[in-house]
């Protein structure tokens, strides 16, 4: 059996009187492409300085690749990639003679992996171009080189298209598709949630350092679907109206008795009077269905 890329049991990080990572478990598996969303400072940087021992926990446990003694945690990141600062590159030096500084400091084999990861990220034609003129988006793909240059199995990607343009954007985008293709499982955070809603196979959601949420990319698309929701007094009865008197199965009844229905979205209306006329008492209808955003402000209280 494949383990697990990532398995955080209760952990926990405080700087003086501020807890920055509070008592938080998340699972990444293998394959998967995991947002983290939060606020500025609900300690997703923290946590994925934890998970690269950039610093260390307070309490908690972790498993890295199957990994969870102090010795084989190391060496388990020796198989992660990440971009969580900006890497330090030399400005009169290309792409390719920085990564080459890089491979050899690292002590990483074959010049060629320099050559193969540029091509990955797309900057193969710019090998007499100098770093100190690049563009952000450039800068941003070459960070991105540095993270696989080793072909991990796993990188950490920590706002990598902050402050890109539209075109640099979809560039980012399509880059961390085909790495995660070639098989990388890739953690990241942005403050774009519309871009993130792109890639994201799973999401973790951080607010005040606690993991308030974790839910697959279908949950999400199955919560945020568009839909009438019905408060009824006797959901099976109205069940049966819905399939025999408007002529549908696009439903669902939820936990609490409430019905979904995906259909009659135009018109609210008609599905109400059907349940009247058969005396279906209903006590509140309402169309529902928010994207990531809206669903993110709502679970941290700043939304509908």
């Amino acid at each position: 059996m494949e383990p697990l890329v990532l398995k955080t049991n209760a952990l926990t990080k405080k700087y003086k009187n501020q807890i920055a990572v509070d008592n938080i478990s998340i699972t990444i598996e293998k394959g998967d492409i995991f947002g983290l969303i939060g606020l500025n400072g609900a300690g997703k940087t923290t946590l994925m300085r934890l998970i690269t021992a950039l610093t260390f926990a307070d309490s908690g446990e972790m498993e890295i690749l199957g990994e969870r003694t102090p010795q084989g945690l190391m060496k388990a990141r020796e198989r992660i990639g990440c971009i969580i600062e900006t890497p330090a590159f030399y400005k009169n030096l290309t792409a390719i003679e920085n990564l080459e500084y890089y491979r050899i400091q690292r002590g990483i084999p074959e010049k060629k992996l320099v050559f193969d990861v540029l091509k990955l990220v797309e900057l193969e034609d710019n090998d007499k171009k100098k770093y100190k003129n690049f563009s952000l988006g450039m800068k941003q793909r070459l960070g991105l080189a540095l993270a696989i240059l080793n072909h991990p199995d796993f990188i950490i990607l920590d706002e990598p298209i902050n402050g890109l343009d539209p075109v640099g954007i979809v560039e980012m985008r399509e880059i961390i598709k085909k790495l995660n293709k070639e098989g990388i499982t890739i953690l990241i955070s942005s403050h774009i949630l519309s871009e993130l809603s792109m890639v994201a196979t799973k999401y973790g959601i951080i607010h005040h350092g606690k993991l308030i949420k974790e839910i697959t990319d279908e949950e999400l698309k199955e919560n945020c679907k568009r839909s009438i929701l019905i408060k009824v007094d006797d959901s099976q009865k109205a069940v049966v109206i819905l399939e025999t008197v408007l002529h549908t199965l696009k439903y669902k009844v939820t936990g609490t008795g409430e019905l979904r229905i995906y259909d009659y979205l135009d018109n609210p209306s008609e599905v109400a009077g059907a349940l009247f006329s058969k005396g279906i008492k209903v006590s509140g209808i309402q169309e529902i269905g928010d994207n990531l955003e809206d669903y993110f402000r709502m679970l941290i209280g700043e939304g509908k």
